[in-house]
């Protein structure tokens, strides 16, 4: 088992202050002090290197906090059997649409918790996504050959029975097969028994955002190519999501939190 580094999160709020070193250097130039809010232990911020797969980086560190919330255990969780799961799914739905849907490396965190709702979850130690030497991620021929592959299966326009078993054996050459089980701290889990042994119910957690262009106080699934699993989102004003993060902070959860570093700006 590996023994994960383990840190603290502070969450700041900015307060801006001038010295007068600064304003010898420039009278607009602030100085940010930092005040704690709140100190929840998290692991270590983890490197996803050359690949798409931040939203399960993030929400897998999620994860790993609430699993020290709930059971005390600071352990190291493997992303890369979310990410394991995911892919074929995201296949299926390019192909089902007879490829007018968007594929490619991007999701969202509740894919995260889909995946551990239906298949459970793993220690890094037993799924680490690279091959044996390997020390860094690098899912460029992953996601070409993925990608060749869908698109040739697509313009056949007729699924064909053996699609699963061709996006499986290109996961599994590049990533490896989802362990079924595994031995942690001398004793023996599946997936979902290690899962439901840390506590975690994937049905324990609600995403939340706020968008003008759909109704306050109701759910829908956000428009955006990455939602290829059609999850939906409680829409609340911006003060109000605010006010839920901060209360969550204060009361000692943390929060995963979904953004789009695509667009300019």
């Amino acid at each position: 088992m590996q023994t994960p580094f383990f840190s603290r999160v502070a969450v700041a709020l900015c307060a801006v202050t001038f010295s007068g070193s600064a304003l010898a250097q420039s009278e607009d130039a602030p100085v940010y002090q930092f005040k704690t809010l709140a100190d929840l232990t998290a692991t270590e911020v983890k490197d996803q290197c050359q690949t798409g797969t931040c939203w399960s980086f993030s929400t897998t560190s999620f994860l790993e906090s609430e699993v020290a919330r709930i059971s005390g255990k600071v352990i190291d969780l493997s992303e890369m059997a979310s990410v394991r799961h995911t892919y074929p799914l995201k296949a299926e739905m390019y192909l089902r649409h007879h490829g007018l849907h968007q594929f490619g490396p991007g999701s969202l965190c509740h894919d995260v918790l889909n995946a551990v709702r239906n298949y459970g979850m793993v220690p890094e130690a037993e799924y680490t996504g690279l091959d044996e030497g390997e020390t860094e991620f690098n899912h460029g021929e992953l996601d070409a050959v993925l990608a060749a592959a869908v698109k040739a299966m697509s313009e056949q326009r007729v699924l064909s029975d053996d699609w699963r078993d061709a996006v499986d054996g290109i996961c599994d050459a590049y990533l490896g097969e989802l362990p079924r089980s595994f031995i942690f701290e001398n004793k023996r889990y599946t997936p979902a028994s290690f899962r439901d042994m840390l506590g975690i119910n994937a049905n324990d957690y609600v995403s939340i955002t706020s968008f003008s262009h759909h109704p306050f106080g109701a759910s829908f699934a956000l428009e955006v190519p990455d939602n290829f699993s059609r999850g939906e989102y409680l829409n609340v004003a911006l003060d109000e999501l605010r006010r839920m993060v901060r209360g969550a902070l204060e009361q000692g959860y943390t929060v995963a939190w979904d953004a789009d570093v695509s667009e300019k700006g």
